[in-house]
């Protein structure tokens, strides 16, 4: 097909530019709305089209220049060569469109994006991966659609935060000494407000060895305050040295009420963007605006991060959770913080959800955070439980809207949804939304 000349009408999820070409929607990665470009066409199905831009013709008003040197190289980032004003824009705009198709196609119950404070330089936790060729120590990330890995440059990652930048800068210069290079495929770093925890992938044989070689350098490892290797064949991590969890805190609903203190342990989840994990923390409490007569089942509760903050204003919270550690960090959690009506139960969410409607036990507020494939099987026994709210906090449009119908169709309606921007830079929407019982 010949090269052709279009503009570039809006952004999709997953990150490709939008326009048409003779009736059909092209998606073209890299592009910006308002971009006039050439395009070569790369593949035609039966209902879109792909192309790259050949050439730039009008550069959009909404245009930057990225500020990372391997921004379109390594598969992490798809935005930044877009101001961030328009990036907010389209994540409402996305989340607003998959909504209305599915749920409420005349109404538009989509809030505006709630940005975050820092653009660049949030995120807490971070995977790099290594390569030893060439004779060089490579750390960064792969090269897009590759196992190839490309180096990050000194002043590392944009969107991580700068004491993630910093532990990796120390771990490089110690492991320029390390005689398995070829032995240590990825690294994560993850950071709670005083802690900065390497977990390091370890393929050899001598783990003692290794244990022993990055416990001989503390002193040169700063920020790291602890390392821990993953090694073949064991399920739990091994402790080279330093502290065995992370923690952050999060905000009393209380004006001058202590915050409640969350931790994990190295290799557990927590959101990566902690100022937007209490903006949304923040949107449940007001969503909710939960009663001391309540019962709150919190579905997908990981750590506690939301049972936890919201129990001192519910009757009682429970949450479910299928991984046992993230279970037993929630319980350690609530010891912390001498908190006294939650339980927390190691299960998968549709057994757990059964069982409490089987049982015919109340439930004023189901909260779900549920993974990337959504909750459509939980769907019927959230139902049975006809809890007053449900408070569905989702990570991808599409399972959220097709769930959304779902509840929608059997008594439910939608009274807010409200993205989140815990990822800038990223296509990635965050968002919390609010049905009510009819």
């Amino acid at each position: 097909m010949d090269k052709l000349t279009v503009m570039i009408e809006k952004l999709a999820y997953g990150g490709n530019g939008v326009c048409r070409i003779n009736g059909k929607v092209c998606f073209v990665p890299f592009s910006c709305p308002g971009d006039g470009v050439r395009l070569a066409v790369t593949a035609e199905k039966r209902s879109y089209l792909s192309a790259n831009i050949a050439e730039l013709v009008i550069a959009s008003s909404h245009r930057i220049a990225p500020p990372c040197p391997l921004f379109g190289i390594c598969g992490g980032c798809f935005w930044q060569h877009i101001d961030y004003s328009q990036q907010l824009v389209a994540k409402q705009q996305i989340l607003g469109e998959s909504l209305r198709r599915v749920v409420m196609p005349d109404s538009d119950i989509t809030a505006p994006v709630l940005p975050s404070a820092l653009p660049y330089g949030y995120r807490s936790r971070v995977q790099f991966k290594v390569q030893f060729a060439d004779n060089r120590l490579k750390i960064g990330f792969y090269r897009f659609g590759t196992h190839r890995v490309e180096d990050l440059p000194p002043l590392g990652c944009p969107v991580a935060l700068p004491v993630v930048n910093k532990a990796l800068n120390r771990l490089r210069a110690v492991l320029a000494s390390f005689r398995e290079k070829n032995a240590i495929p990825a690294i994560k770093l993850e950071c709670g407000e005083r802690e900065v925890l390497a977990v390091i992938s370890y393929t050899g044989r001598d783990t003692n060895a290794v244990e022993r070689f990055f416990r001989e350098r503390q002193a040169d490892l700063s920020p790291l305050t602890g390392i821990h290797l993953q090694v073949p064949n064991s399920r739990s991590l091994l402790k080279a040295y330093g502290d065995d969890r992370v923690s952050y805190s999060l905000p009393s609903p209380v004006q001058g009420q202590q915050p409640c203190l969350i931790t994990y342990g190295p290799g557990g989840f927590a959101q990566i963007n902690r100022d937007q994990n209490a903006a949304l923390l923040a949107q449940v409490r007001r969503m909710g605006c939960f009663q001391a007569h309540e019962q709150v089942l919190d579905l997908f509760c990981g750590n506690g991060n939301f049972s936890l903050p919201i129990a001192s204003q519910a009757g009682s919270v429970t949450g479910v959770e299928e991984s046992r550690i993230s279970i037993e960090s929630a319980q350690h959690n609530s010891r912390l913080n001498g908190i006294s009506n939650t339980s927390f139960i190691c299960d998968v969410a549709v057994g757990a959800t059964r069982r409490w409607a089987d049982s015919g036990r109340p439930c004023d507020t189901v909260i779900l955070d549920p993974p990337r494939v959504g909750a459509v099987g939980l769907i019927p026994d959230i139902c049975r439980l006809s809890p007053e709210k449900i408070i569905y906090v989702s990570c991808d449009p599409s399972t959220l809207a097709r769930d959304c119908g779902l509840l929608v169709a059997d008594g439910y309606s939608i009274e807010e949804s409200v993205p989140v921007d815990m990822f800038p830079q990223t296509y990635h929407i965050e968002s919390i939304t609010l049905l009510r019982r009819r």
